[in-house]
């Protein structure tokens, strides 16, 4: 392959294809401009003014887009994170949450150097259908104060609007759907003069770049134990939703992202924005959806642009970005929240094939995050519950039969399934100490050690039968098996 044939390929894709050019910028433009109204929402939930969250979404966006691990994922201000540190700015001030912001992003860089991403893997397929469908949920359930008593003619707006992103993809899919409603409902709004809440109703917009510098907070030890708890707080929640939001698009796009880079590149991001003053932030699940699903971005272009396009739409544009309806964008993210949903999980036939403790894990994720508010909880929860449920499932595996030789001098016990503290803590039940010959002998060629509890629930068999004067002997264990129980044989009781 030629030098040139090589540059070719490491240039990225919208650079050499106008459509994949054309579809990133739009995409960035349609996710620019709902992230205002978030953003600034976001804020107030921190207690803080409007720009500090506006400004976190701008960092938060441009930087990932160059460190992150997920392409065409959004990052930006997120209600997770604003109610984490919350409190910290009502009882300390806002350098005290400056300061919060810069050490969990030290966090998150020092929890993914450590490849904290990897524990990804036991977040199992139910969970991630629950989390999902709260996901949508929440979405739709953050709309709904836009839709309570408001003027009546906000309601034809959204219906408007939902039709529109609904018909106009069968028209055509150069222009973004949601860009389109989203001009045409501000275009009819301040051409007839319709009174409809607006963004510039949610509060006022930045008018000039974010300038860097040092939170205003005493640099002592006692600054450090007090922010550390809501920065460690906040490393965590920011780093479960974005990677089980990378997960997610992962699925959508059937491509791979990097889970450690992405942890890296979260906590890379909070430093940049605490140091821009910002509220710090994480992924942010309904926007990456409209990126993504919505408009079809698939770069690293679509995010830098949306945190570019949202100052330049507050600073250059501010007048005009004011004026657009809620409605709008109330709109689009029911149309998100619609297509975020996995329908086909509640489909009568998935429920009638899908195991009931599958069901169970799936409804109980939803319910934590509905209920609490808060992806991380609901993903904990529902991860312990599926491990709950997979130990008593496998803890039934472990079986055990006796075949007593014909002259009744001894009595071979197989054992078949897998030893580990949920099943082997039956085991020692399984054997009839007082009525077995002199001779015992425990067949383990079809189980398996996992753990100490195995271990000590075997030393116990024997020490039971040595009470009665009688023998055992262990056969059939596999090379890790055995190794696992001569380490630790006779080692666990004290004497």
């Amino acid at each position: 392959m030629t030098p040139a044939a090589v540059l070719r390929g490491l240039k990225p894709d919208w650079l050499s294809d106008p459509k994949v050019w054309r579809t990133e910028i739009l995409a960035g433009l349609v996710v620019g401009l709902a992230l205002i109204p978030e953003a600034i929402s976001f804020s107030i939930i921190a207690g803080v003014d409007p720009a500090i969250g506006l400004f976190a979404s701008f960092t938060m966006a441009v930087v990932i887009s160059v460190v992150g691990g997920r392409r065409a994922m959004i990052s930006a201000a997120t209600g997770a994170v604003a109610l984490v540190i919350a409190p910290l700015n009502r009882e300390h001030g806002l350098g005290y949450l400056i300061a919060a912001v810069i050490l969990a992003g030290v966090f998150q860089v020092v929890l993914g150097a450590l490849g904290v991403a990897k524990l990804m893997r036991f977040v199992p397929r139910s969970v991630m259908v629950g989390f999902v469908n709260a996901l949508a949920i929440l979405i739709f359930m953050a709309q709904v104060p836009e839709m309570h008593d408001v003027p009546w003619a906000v309601y034809p707006l959204i219906i408007g609007g939902l039709a529109l992103m609904v018909f106009f993809p069968k028209v055509t899919r150069v222009i973004p759907a949601p860009l389109v409603s989203i001009v045409i409902l501000t275009v009819i709004t301040i051409a007839a003069g319709i009174a409809v809440p607006t963004v510039g109703d949610k509060g006022d917009l930045p008018s000039s770049l974010p300038v860097p510098g040092l939170p205003d907070v005493p640099f002592t030890l006692d600054t450090l134990t007090t922010i550390a708890p809501y920065a460690f707080a906040m490393a965590l929640v920011g780093l479960m939703e974005s990677l089980m939001t990378a997960k997610l698009v992962d699925d959508i796009t059937d491509t791979h992202s990097s889970k450690t880079r992405e942890s890296i590149g979260q906590g890379i991001a909070n430093i940049v924005t605490g140091f821009f003053g910002g509220m710090g932030g994480c992924a942010m699940i309904g926007q990456t959806m409209i990126n993504v699903k919505v408009s079809g971005a698939r770069t690293r272009l679509s995010t830098f642009l949306a945190g570019s396009f949202l100052m330049v739409l507050c600073i250059v544009f501010g007048p005009v970005v004011s004026d657009i309806p809620m409605a709008a964008l109330v709109a689009v993210m029911v149309m998100v929240s619609f297509a975020t949903f996995d329908w086909h999980s509640i489909a009568p036939k998935t429920l009638r094939r899908m195991p009931a403790g599958e069901i169970a894990v799936m409804v109980i994720t939803v319910i934590v995050v509905v209920a609490t508010h808060n992806l991380a909880i609901g993903v904990v929860v529902g991860t312990v519950t599926a491990m709950v449920i997979f130990a008593r499932r496998v803890a039934r595996l472990a079986d055990v039969t006796a075949v007593t030789d014909p002259d009744g001098s001894a009595v071979v016990y197989s054992v078949n399934g897998e030893l580990f503290f949920a099943s082997s803590n039956d085991l020692v039940g399984r054997f009839d100490y007082a009525g077995d010959p002199q001779r015992v002998v425990i067949d383990l060629s079809a189980a398996h050690i996992w753990d100490a509890s195995s271990v000590a629930a075997l030393d116990a068999i024997e020490t039971k039968y040595a009470q009665r004067g009688k023998t055992v002997e262990i056969i059939g264990l596999d090379d890790s098996s055995a190794l696992l129980h001569g380490k630790l044989s006779g080692e666990l009781t004290s004497h």
